[in-house]
């Protein structure tokens, strides 16, 4: 959950802030900022006026395909889930386990289809 896939094309050192970001039913927002630590990587989302300005936290885990020539981040759910995801908290997305293991519980489960 907390790693990019091997075949999301994702390649170390990159750096995705401004990157568009196309959930499985069109575009959400753009990448605000990015981790690439081991166990903890990470994409935090603005989703700007699509949902008032929401930021989310998205672990790296949920990223099928990076595209850096059109700059996009493509991820495997639905911008309906996206939405109805907890939102980032700044206090807590670096050290807290518990407001990891809620993000993983919630990205945790099989995309709807």
């Amino acid at each position: 959950m907390w790693g990019y896939r091997e075949n999301a094309s994702y390649q170390p050192g990159t750096d995705l802030t401004g990157f568009k970001v196309e959930a499985t039913d069109g575009s959400i927002g753009k990448v605000d900022k990015h981790s690439e630590d081991v166990g903890a990587a990470y994409i935090v989302v603005d989703t700007g006026m699509w949902i008032f300005g929401k930021e989310v936290l998205l672990p790296a885990g949920i990223v099928v395909r990076i595209d850096p020539r059109e700059k996009k981040v493509f991820v495997d759910r639905t911008k309906e889930q996206i939405k109805d995801a907890p939102e980032f908290d700044k206090e807590k997305h670096v050290g807290d386990p518990a407001y990891h293991e809620q993000l993983g519980n919630y990205y945790g489960r099989p995309p709807r289809t």
